[in-house]
């Protein structure tokens, strides 16, 4: 056949250690019909600090694949939410071969066509808590490429008309497609009048969807007579590949008609019409035709007894008796995104007779259903059972109701179908059932009801079991629970939902509490974080013994902030929030930044003017210009040590000049004595400098409440020892004698008098003179 190739490429995405679904990176791609082979090529490379990182670690890379909807993927084996299916992906990992790249193929042969889903992610980390600014950190990127390869001018065939070919000798194999449409109970395909060297030496596979694989179904035609393949319960609205394949090794040409019949479940005893009014009746979608074949609208040419293609009467029925029953639609009603509603008409409550199914159908939309949860439930009405031992089962199938003929049949697969089971009785009268991320299309749900016996289940007599059903979308399971939270995620176009748990406690639904935190551990810790920032009680104390009421105000501001915003920002239960959480961050950003700048104007003794200029009342502007030229370009991260270790050029300004200054004019190292040096000075180094080792280096997320919380203690206190005591007036210039007389008294700024600008060097008096 011919061959057209389509290339297909995803941006390259930053990959994250696996905390929860919301840390992977999800890839969507789209796979035309009719492709015979799908290649992905995965690339993956290390960055640092913009460049190849060739001294990164080797971190295996973990990369799942599924057909329709994205991977339900559990790395760390915790607990699935009660009553939760779990659909099956394929998963690969990726080792490097270069020190800095790696490529890996990915073959799928046949694959689905439709939507597919790639997720990515490192393994879990140790837990440490990575302090951006120290250092370049190593960054993994992911980029998948997909190459397919797909068949063009497919034969297509028609149900009730023959189709002969010939097969030359160095040929292999032909391929056709047939389209089934709903309510098609059997699709059966036979080869005629086959003619070779050694009998009929071909094989005939049948396949839904894509064209047929090596475990296909299959039947060897040199070991049947007549060669006929059957598919009982086919997927409705699909396309199904018949492959006709010779034995390796034969001469000659080969010679065969092909042939198709639908048999019609409403109808079980007839097949189809070997042809209707048109195409478009048949419920084809628009791809249907090829060269030579029928377009839409088209009715088709008469026949003739010397045309080549011609019906046949074949008697076909179905073998088991297959029956199909009405499916009654829901009607769908959108809320928001993932929240959907499915009602019945004339439900919810429904009825389920002794003798025959009720088949519903749930209709998912391509793309936008699939990033939710399917929820179903059932609730059994127990008075409706007029005290018979009745259990209503329910099955629900993608893309085919299954309704077997067999009533005492209490399970929902077959060889080629598999479903979910539902059942109540008296004894538990609810079920429910949910699948995350569930593939787009029809999903029928199929009640019967069946009393139990001691030889097992049987048919029911006249009892109509009543039953209430419930089917919706939501985004997460349960909303996550009061552990978790659910997050709406967007890949491209794409949307999806996952948890993010909290306090300890994983799963898919955050509810495994295998590691969860304890209320008394989450009281703690919360009280840790909070009343740690009491420390800065003594620096206000020392801060308005001194007269340094600016900084005990900014002291003030970051103790009120910092005690509330970690008060907010607790993973568990034990939260409080006084306001917004991102004003509670910037605030405890913003006071802690300021706490450093005000302690370092302090320590360096600057003129009032100077200190005005830089942090005083009467100068906000100037302060704030400060502040954005210091600390406002940096990155508000509460694992970020960059905004405390960035003042220290202005610091390093702040300080320098005046002291050196004092230190030449006096001749002597400032401040003058050892005592303020041993024991203000030096401690208050170094416990800041501990304080920054420790936040830097030891704090992980397994105790970071305790080393946050001594976080707060050693800054407090470093704060108390940093903070210069009260500076006292110059003893060079005195008060000058008030003279007193009688008449009035004029009143002169002495400062003026003296033409000083320093309040700190010569005291502020009035002369009086009469």
């Amino acid at each position: 056949g011919l061959f057209v190739t389509d290339y297909f490429t995803r941006t390259p995405r930053k990959l994250s250690p696996f905390r929860s679904f919301a840390s992977i990176e999800l890839f969507h791609f789209h796979i035309p019909e009719d492709t015979v082979i799908a290649v992905w090529n995965l690339i993956t490379f290390k960055e640092q600090g913009g460049t190849f990182g060739d001294q990164c670690p080797d971190r295996s890379i973990t990369v799942y694949f599924r057909s329709g909807a994205p991977s339900v993927i559990n790395p760390l084996h915790t607990h699935f939410p009660r009553d939760t299916a779990v659909p099956g992906s394929f998963a690969l990992t990726l080792t490097w071969t270069l020190p800095n790249r790696t490529t890996g193929v990915f073959n799928v042969t046949s694959p689905l066509p439709g939507d597919w889903f790639l997720a990515a992610h490192l393994p879990k980390d140790e837990g440490k808590i990575s302090v951006k600014g120290l250092y370049e950190e190593c960054q993994y990127l992911f980029q998948p490429q997909l190459i397919v390869q797909r068949l063009v001018n497919i034969a297509v065939l028609y149900p009730g008309h023959v189709t002969e070919q010939s097969m030359a000798p160095h040929n292999r194999s032909c391929l056709y497609k047939v389209f089934v449409p709903s309510y098609t109970s059997r699709v059966l395909v036979e080869v005629l009048r086959c003619r070779g060297a050694e009998g009929c030496p071909l094989w005939l596979r049948v396949r839904a969807k894509a064209p047929p694989l090596h475990n296909s179904t299959t039947l060897d035609c040199r070991e049947h007579t007549p060669c006929q393949l059957a598919q009982d319960l086919p997927f409705w609205q699909h396309w199904y590949y018949v492959l006709v394949e010779k034995h390796p090794g034969v001469p000659g040409t080969v010679s065969f008609q092909v042939t198709v019949q639908l048999t019609d479940c409403s109808r079980p005893s007839l097949a189809r019409p070997p042809f209707l009014p048109s195409s478009a009746s048949m419920n084809m979608p628009h791809s249907f035709g090829s060269a030579g074949g029928l377009a839409l609208g088209d009715n088709p040419p008469p026949t003739s007894p010397n045309d080549t293609k011609h019906p046949i009467p074949i008697p076909v029925t179905s073998p088991t008796g297959e029956r199909c029953w009405p499916v009654r639609p829901t009607l769908r009603n959108e809320l928001d995104t993932f929240s959907v509603h499915f009602y019945i008409f004339f439900g919810p409550n429904v009825s389920v007779p002794p003798d025959r199914p009720a088949v519903f159908v749930i209709n998912l939309l391509p793309v936008l259903d699939s990033g939710g949860v399917l929820n179903l439930e059932l609730r059994l009405n127990v008075s409706s059972l007029c005290g018979e031992n009745v259990t209503v089962f329910g099955c629900l199938n993608h893309e085919v109701p299954l309704t077997s003929s067999d009533n005492t049949s209490v399970t929902c697969e077959t060889e080629s179908l598999a479903g979910f089971l539902l059942s109540v009785n008296a004894t538990a009268s609810l079920s429910r059932l949910r699948i995350p991320y569930p593939q787009t299309g029809s999903w029928y749900l199929s009640l019967r009801s069946l009393c139990a016996t001691e030889h097992g289940f049987e048919p029911c007599t006249n009892v109509t079991a009543e039953v209430y059903l419930r089917a919706y979308l939501s985004p997460c399971i349960n909303d996550c629970g009061i552990y978790g939270q659910c997050k709406l995620l967007r890949t491209n176009n794409y949307l999806y939902a996952a948890c993010e748990c909290k306090a300890g406690w994983n799963g898919w639904g955050c509810t495994d509490n295998a590691e969860a935190f304890s209320y008394g551990f989450q009281l703690l810790s919360t009280l840790l974080l909070c009343l740690s920032n009491v420390m800065f009680v003594p620096p206000v104390a020392i801060a308005v013994r001194s007269h340094y009421l600016l900084e005990a105000a900014v002291y003030i501001f970051t103790m009120f902030f910092s005690t509330f915003y970690h008060a907010c920002d607790q993973p568990g239960i034990v939260v409080f929030c006084i306001m917004e959480y991102d004003v509670l961050q910037f605030c405890d950003f913003l006071g802690s930044l300021m706490s450093v700048w005000v302690t370092v104007i302090a320590m360096a003794r600057l003129q009032p003017v100077v200190k005005q200029a830089s942090v005083g009342r009467g100068h906000a502007r100037q302060a704030w210009k400060g502040f954005v030229l210091t600390g406002a370009p940096l990155p508000h991260s509460g694992t970020g040590v960059v905004p405390v270790l960035a003042t220290a050029p202005p610091s390093s300004l702040a300080l320098s000049p005046p002291q050196t200054a004092r230190t030449i004019r006096r001749r002597h190292c400032y401040p003058p004595t050892w005592k303020r040096w041993a024991f203000y000075l030096c401690p208050g180094a170094l416990i800041a400098a501990a304080a920054v080792l420790l936040y830097a280096f030891v704090e992980t997320e397994e105790n970071y409440f305790y080393i946050h919380s001594i976080w707060h203690l050693l800054i407090a206190g470093s704060v108390g020892f940093l903070l210069p005591p009260r500076a006292k007036p110059s003893r060079r210039l005195g008060p000058l004698p008030r003279r007193k007389g009688c008449g009035y008294q004029l009143c002169v700024n002495e400062q003026e008098e003296l033409g000083l600008v320093d309040p700190a060097v010569a005291s502020i008096n009035s002369i009086c003179t009469s």
